[in-house]
């Protein structure tokens, strides 16, 4: 455990030296979420009905989702990574006295967050002063907003154990292209990050409450807006960690299963 908390802070620092990338990033993002922002005012202003979640939701959705893009991004991950497996220098790696996944895994969390360190709290300002209806509002409780961040981290973490899951798959296949290509499709999709869930048919969101990439994306954000309520939201949060160890678990059999089978090549 010490290794990996020593992985995490080195990774992070080292993360926090991008201040080029992550101002494009800022950029990006900030013109993303007002692009998206722009199709929905249009879409109420001409909807006849009434829609799952209000104008100001929406928005407050959307910023949330730029500004921790790098939270609830599946398409995200360290090539380093990728290299040692496919590299054959997951040889290094074995004979270190330390465990490879909570490494990875603290690796992974180091990436995520050293991005978002860099992004989140300057557009978060600079939303904060946009005119109506684009400006992100504030948060609907200070309740709402305590679990809104305990949801926001556990997500996070949720995140990481399904990264994971690509690492070990290359073990098999030698390649990550297919498992991230089906990752970030179906992980962006069922977490929200493309469309929030309530705007799903029906059929599609029973679908989607059956699978753990809501809770990384939809369920924080809506905490915050406060269209999930206080006893949902910490009936939810307890429904992120029971996924968290059961994804957990899951990956480090996996990881022992792919290691037994590792054979080296080399001179």
């Amino acid at each position: 455990m010490n290794a990996s908390l020593s992985i995490l802070k080195m990774r992070l620092l080292r993360g926090m030296q991008y201040r080029a990338s992550a101002a494009a990033g800022m950029i990006t993002q900030f013109f993303f979420g007002l692009v998206i922002i722009m199709v929905f005012i249009a879409f109420y202003e001409h909807s006849d009905g009434a829609q799952p979640m209000t104008l100001k939701e929406v928005t407050a959705y959307i910023w949330l989702t730029q500004m921790f893009y790098a939270f609830v991004a599946y398409w995200m991950y360290d090539g380093e990574l990728f290299a040692q497996i496919t590299s054959g220098n997951i040889a290094y790696e074995l004979c270190r006295p330390w465990r490879i996944y909570p490494v990875w895994y603290a690796k992974l969390l180091a990436m995520r967050l050293s991005i978002a360190a860099l992004r989140s709290l300057p557009i978060m300002v600079v939303v904060f002063l946009l005119p109506e209806p684009y400006r992100f509002p504030l948060p609907a409780s200070p309740s709402a907003l305590l679990l809104f961040i305990a949801a926001l981290c556990s997500g996070l973490l949720l995140v990481a154990a399904i990264s994971m899951f690509v690492y070990i798959s290359v073990f098999w296949t030698m390649s990550p292209v297919g498992s991230l290509i089906v990752a970030t499709v179906a992980g962006e999709f069922f977490a929200g990050v493309i469309l929030p869930v309530p705007f799903m048919p029906e059929w599609l969101q029973d679908i989607v409450y059956l699978l753990p990439f809501r809770w990384t994306a939809d369920f924080p954000f809506r905490v915050y807006t406060g269209h999930i309520g206080v006893q949902d939201a910490l009936a939810g949060i307890g429904v992120q960690m029971l996924w968290l160890a059961v994804l957990v678990a899951a990956g480090q059999w996996l990881m022992g299963r792919a290691l037994r089978r590792v054979v080296v090549q080399g001179g």
